[in-house]
């Protein structure tokens, strides 16, 4: 009887594994969403009020926990060398601790990506925002062989600021929010290969084959 192939080697994205130190980070699969969406009812700002709070992180926690199931599959479904997302799930010793995305339009032509991040409010202040940022611009700088990576914060959001300070970006204007349900003023970032600030430890690779390269544009 003939073995079947997993579901990554089906799907080259659930193939994806970046590891930086105590964390692991790889694109969700369908096993990992209860856990994920236990996640989300987890506190993650130490305000809930404050305006850098994610407006999909605003709904009440069933609404919000069904919206981001709907999220991780919607993503999958439109990875393709015109657009793509990478939501990573970010395992800290094996214990899932948040969520570092990375997105591109015609990544061919363009070598840009941009990001969004975010971890549970107990698992702050152990550097863990820093260094799963500077893991995926690795991937990005070093193996998709992007040119520029952009971010954006909500103004007066220090930490996500002190992250991209860390990782190398520079300051590349404002603009008005794009996510759904917020019009906060944004400050915008850009980092290059050039002023990109690596980690101190190694950052491995594993799962980028030529399949998943056709898929990225990369």
């Amino acid at each position: 009887m003939s073995t079947l192939p997993d579901l990554a080697t089906l799907y080259p994205p659930l193939g994806l594994v970046v590891r930086a130190g105590e964390l692991t980070l790889r694109p969700l699969a369908d096993a990992d969403l209860p856990e994920y969406a236990a996640l989300l009812r987890r506190p993650i700002f130490a305000d809930p009020t404050a305006p850098e709070v994610f407006p999909w992180y605003r709904a009440d926690p069933e609404e919000r926990e069904l919206d981001a199931l709907r999220f991780q599959w919607r993503l999958r479904c439109g990875i393709g060398p015109e657009e793509w997302t990478l939501a990573f799930g970010i395992w800290a010793d094996g214990r899932l601790i948040g969520s570092q995305d990375v997105s591109a339009v015609r990544f061919a032509a363009r070598r840009t990506v941009t990001s969004g991040s975010w971890l549970t409010l107990d698992a702050h202040g152990n550097g863990y925002g820093t260094l799963m940022r500077q893991a995926m611009l690795v991937l990005a700088f070093d193996h998709l062989g992007a040119l520029r990576a952009e971010s954006s914060a909500v103004l007066g959001n220090a930490p996500s600021f002190g992250v991209s300070r860390a990782c190398g970006y520079i300051e590349n204007g404002t603009q008005v929010s794009t996510l759904p349900g917020s019009s906060e003023v944004e400050q915008r970032f850009l980092v290059t290969p050039e002023l990109f600030r690596r980690p101190a430890m190694p950052v491995q690779v594993e799962g980028l084959n030529p399949a998943l390269r056709g898929m990225l544009g990369a």
